[in-house]
């Protein structure tokens, strides 16, 4: 048994270290399945804006590109847009859109002396917080000087920005107009949902800012960013201060991005800032910080949102300004990795002791309730902390710990019911045990009284061998005995009831029915007897063993007898006794295999020879026997019909209480040609020939009891 629990609790700890090492390799799937449970979060309990911040979206829409025509706009609109919302009082004005390209529309473009419109654009920059963008590009030019400047605390934190190695940048007099010029990429992949938005980007030699920071820099009015870096030396960045604004960030200087419905008035359609009564946005629009972008889906700026939709692009900038105006954060600080990698292992460890200590229905419950106090944990320290602690990978391992202890246990168990079947096949037959485990009826506690052939074996001169061998020789020669005489009472459908010492019983048709349950005990007994002679021929070196049979047929209580934690499927009654006892009477018979009158009616093709009457012990009534001398076969030969015609005459003759000695040396004669054994039963039966006067005294007299009118007609 220890070595059993040894071996689950190997097997439970390498799950463990298998499923710790997993997720500190942290592949790819791990990550978007954790990402994907941050999401499901923010679904839950979206971030929530206590008062109408003071953010706003000029929003390239589809209602205003029918009222104004198709993208690209020329940049005088763009000029309108920035005069218009200086007028109405605007903090500031960030365009989040790019004009890496002289504007085309401007007359100037078509002929010489013609308007600047790019000029016009600039002028409308120039003096006023307005902000324009630059982005990624694989082939766009180095990234211009930051219009700001700034302090690092700590250790130099730059390395470990995203680096942008190339960008799509404004035309130069518009990016010398602009008060502020930010990065206008969400993420360093570009694509997928917009979990993270990168506050600072490298360009080697200074650090750049993203749209939001820049923004809230320029509205503001700072002139520097200050670069929180980490004092351990590991050259990462701890946060970012804007003003008086505390921004944390990750190690590369990210921001975890925390999602809210966004209102309808947060957008204002551009259509309606250039029309005529654009002074009626005054409300909505003085002291804000506007950002332009387009929501219009043929423009192409429309990303994922944790949230479940699909959101402007610009949006996902004004989402991060709010979070910095609140100080509504999401933390995911490094320990938090450790942190994961404990709970996996406590979680997995509880869940594998728990199965190895319960069992499965209990485990099952502990493994409920940790997988509770992971998720519950993990949804706590979200909700009142923004800390983004994964409990997904941790239910994994719960299942998988679940699983896999209780498929060990399940082969484990499966293993002990094979060995169990393979050891009870040595009683049973392995299609009467198909049919006991498809009916466990068949083996409930109590009994039925059914017609049963019982058979005892039990070996001569135990004693004397038992004498002259030595313990250990002796145990050898009964395990080769058993397996051979096992084996074929199981190959012909019986059922071993047990082993006692050097004798061996066994049933047919039971617990299941058996057909000619009598001719396969018979033909069991034939095979043993062959067996036993294959056996003592491959044993030169011991003397050999010699066996009694005794079969009988009838009646017998069959079933469990016991109490219900522990018995024996067994039987008991006359039929049971009587076979007992024949097995006894083989030494005064003089013959191995001896079976009951009901025996030999039930097989009457076997070759039998009638061997008189015995008193049995115990029995009350003399008990008519027979000899089983072989199978049918041999029955139908010319020398047993001869040697049975010669035997019936010579039993007459002793129930007359006739010797008859040629007639006794005509049956010795022919039996050695058949059978040396039925010698030693001739040379036997001689001396007891009063068994057969008692037979035939037997058959008179329940001839008489069937008919008692036989008393009358003579």
């Amino acid at each position: 048994m220890w070595k059993r629990r040894a071996a689950a609790l190997l097997f439970g700890g390498a799950v463990v270290v298998a499923l710790v090492s997993l997720r500190a390799a942290d592949p790819y799937a791990v990550r978007v399945a954790r990402e994907t449970t941050f999401d499901v979060f923010q679904q839950l309990q979206p971030r929530q804006a206590p008062v109408d911040l003071p953010v706003r979206i000029v929003d390239i829409d589809e209602a205003s590109l029918i009222a104004l025509g198709q993208w690209p706009w020329s940049r005088q609109i763009m000029a309108r847009i920035a005069d218009r919302l200086t007028e109405l009082g605007a903090a500031a004005v960030a365009f989040d859109i790019l004009f890496a390209e002289p504007d085309r529309l401007s007359p100037s473009a078509i002929v010489a002396g013609g308007a600047d419109y790019d000029a016009q654009f600039a002028q409308a920059l120039a003096g006023r917080p307005t902000i324009l963008v630059m982005s990624r590009a694989g082939q766009g030019t180095a990234p211009p000087a930051p219009k700001s400047g700034y302090a690092m605390t700590g250790t130099d934190s730059l390395p470990s920005l995203p680096v942008l190695d190339g960008v799509a940048a404004p035309l130069p007099a518009l990016a010398e107009a602009a008060a502020g010029l930010g990065v206008a990429s969400l993420d360093r992949e570009g694509a997928g949902v917009a979990r993270r938005l990168p506050l600072l980007w490298s360009s080697g030699t200074a650090p750049l800012p993203t749209l939001s920071v820049e923004t809230l820099r320029v509205a503001l009015g700072v002139s520097t960013l200050v670069v929180l870096g980490d004092t351990a030396g590991a050259g990462t960045v701890e946060g970012l201060r804007i003003g008086q604004f505390d921004v944390p960030t990750g190690p590369s200087g990210d921001m975890w991005l925390y999602y809210r419905e966004l209102a309808p008035e947060t957008y204002v359609s551009a259509q309606r800032l250039l029309s005529a009564d654009y002074t009626e946005l005054a409300p909505l629009l003085s002291g804000h910080i506007v950002l332009i972008g387009a929501s219009a889906a043929g423009l192409l700026d429309i990303r994922a949102s944790p949230l479940g939709g699909a959101v402007p692009g610009v949006s996902i900038h004004l989402q991060a300004l709010e979070q910095m105006l609140t100080g509504t954060f999401l933390h995911r600080a490094d320990w938090v990795g450790g942190l994961e990698l404990l709970l996996i292992a406590a979680s997995a460890v509880a869940v594998v002791l728990a199965l190895l200590l319960t069992g499965p229905l209990l485990g099952l419950l502990v493994s409920g309730v940790v997988a509770a106090a992971v998720l519950a944990g993990s949804w706590l320290a979200f909700a009142r902390y923004g800390l983004l602690i994964d409990p997904g990978f941790a239910l994994f391992a719960v299942l998988v710990a679940y699983a896999a202890m209780a498929f060990f246990q399940f082969a484990v168990t499966d293993a002990d019911k094979r060995r169990i079947r393979r050891a009870f096949a040595h009683y049973v037959e392995p299609s009467l045990l198909a049919q006991i485990e498809a009916d466990d009826g068949l083996l409930k506690l109590g009994g039925d009284v059914r017609e049963l052939t019982v058979m005892f074996s039990d070996v001569r001169n135990f004693t004397a061998l038992s004498e002259r061998t030595a313990p250990a020789e002796l145990v050898g020669i009964l395990n080769r005995l058993f397996a051979a005489l096992g084996a074929a009472i199981v190959a012909h459908l019986g059922t071993i009831d047990k082993f006692m010492g050097d004798a061996v019983m066994a049933f047919w048709n039971a617990p299941v029915d058996v057909p000619q349950h009598a001719r396969r005990a018979c033909e069991a007994a034939l095979a043993m007897r062959e067996a036993l002679h294959r056996l003592n021929g491959q044993q030169a070196s011991v003397e050999p063993i010699a066996i009694g049979i005794g079969i009988s047929t009838g009646p017998a209580l069959v079933g469990n007898m016991g109490f219900e934690a522990r018995f024996d499927y067994s039987c008991i009654g006359d039929t049971v006794n009587v076979a007992s006892r024949l097995e006894g009477a083989c030494r005064h018979v003089g013959y191995d295999i001896l079976v009951t009158a009901e025996t030999r009616a039930a097989v009457p093709e076997l070759a039998f020879l009638d061997a008189g009457c015995v008193v049995l012990k115990g029995i009350s009534h003399p008990e008519p026997i027979h000899l089983l001398v072989g199978p049918a076969s041999l029955a139908a030969s010319e020398v047993f019909v001869a040697l049975q015609l010669d035997h019936d005459a010579l039993v007459a003759a002793w129930a007359r209480g006739d010797a008859a000695p040629e007639a006794f040396a005509q049956c010795r004669a022919a039996a050695a040609l058949i059978d040396p054994r039925l010698g030693d039963f001739y040379d036997a039966s001689h001396n007891r020939r009063e068994d057969f006067v008692l037979a035939a005294s037997a058959s008179l007299d329940t001839s008489h009891q069937v008919n008692p009118a036989n008393t009358s007609t003579r």
